[in-house]
């Protein structure tokens, strides 16, 4: 049984109220009480009963929020529900303080165990994508689909521009970071996140800036944010290292789930030249390229990650569209900004 598995979980303990980040129209928070974690669920109610679920997951300091422009475009094939990973979004620390990357995947373990929800198409981006990647693997059972978008999977030839990144997990750097950057303001942050994120920064509604400002201020508050931020980068260079049977490549050729790749030829953080390389890893995958978007495709392109994804299920059989609602969506500005 790999570390990540759970042989059971219990029952999940539900709270119904949670308000501290932006909830889009149409969308819902609850709070998910589980052995060591709490986790913050963002869902939608579907277009129609029975429709079979999906999970989508964050990358490095993004939050459930990044996938809030995908998932109204999908309410008509699946049942969606984003997570915030322990420490991120509205999810306070776990309480063994793993960040790493199957310390997240044993988190949306336990939560597709307690939930009965799976099979779900599983949704990652970035840090998700990893997560998403080893849960596929190590819990066949739990995956009918996979879509990751711009994946942190191992790269020999990182990218100049996500070193810093990188550099967080290193001791020391964060608090000289943090010296160094004393005065920005949360505006500063977030357009170095933004410049850093999108393909076009100016994809990011005037609206869509001013809720990412708001929520770098409370996240900055928050007594651990760095702590999560820094052990998670952490946790992404270890997988890095880790070779063998927990490689995340060697686990992304056991992932037996038809797989969604999509990857931005304007990427800073995930080399474009790594989609090709991915193809070849997931033994039924299909790329879906788009040579202008960045790392977030999905808060940038909606519209065509959308219909990629319901191509997919139709391709796998796994679609339920009616044919008056099935086809290309339009993209529209995304309204938030994440991190890697």
């Amino acid at each position: 049984m790999s570390s990540t598995e759970l042989p059971s979980a219990p029952p999940a303990t539900v709270l119904p109220r949670v308000a501290a980040v932006k909830v889009a129209e149409g969308e819902r928070l609850r709070s998910v009480h589980l052995p060591g974690i709490t986790l913050t669920v963002r869902s939608r109610r579907p277009a129609r009963e029975g429709l079979p679920p999906a999970l989508y997951v964050h990358g490095l300091g993004g939050s459930s929020q990044n996938w809030s422009a995908l998932m109204p475009l999908l309410d008509d094939v699946v049942d969606s529900e984003a997570v915030d990973l322990p420490g991120f979004g509205d999810s306070p620390p776990p309480d063994d303080g793993d960040y790493s990357v199957s310390g997240h995947a044993r988190a949306v373990v336990r939560h597709l165990d307690a939930s009965g929800r799976g099979p779900v198409h599983l949704f990652g981006n970035s840090l998700g994508g990893a997560v998403a990647t080893r849960v596929a693997a190590v819990r066949p059972d739990l995956v009918r689909t996979l879509t990751l978008v711009s994946p942190a999977l191992p790269e020999i030839r990182v990218q100049r521009s996500a070193v810093p990144t990188g550099l967080l997990a290193l001791p020391g750097v964060v608090s000289l970071f943090t010296r160094l950057t004393r005065e920005w303001t949360a505006e500063q942050r977030v357009r170095g996140v933004t410049a850093l994120c999108y393909g076009d920064p100016a994809k990011v509604s005037p609206e869509g800036f001013r809720n990412a400002v708001e929520e770098m201020e409370r996240r900055l508050q928050l007594p651990y944010f760095w702590d999560a931020m820094v052990r998670s980068a952490r946790g992404i260079v270890n997988a890095y290292t880790v070779g063998g049977q927990y490689g995340l490549w060697r686990q992304a050729e056991r992932v037996l789930a038809p797989t969604l790749l999509v990857y931005g030829g304007r990427d800073q953080l995930v080399g474009y030249r790594m989609a090709q390389r991915a193809a070849r890893a997931f033994r039924d995958s299909r790329l879906l390229t788009l040579p202008d978007a960045g790392h977030v495709a999905m808060m940038e392109y909606p519209g065509t990650v959308a219909t990629a994804f319901r191509e997919l299920l139709a391709d796998t059989g796994e679609s339920a569209v009616d044919e008056s609602t099935a086809g290309a969506v339009d993209d529209e500005p995304a309204d938030q900004t994440t991190g890697g």
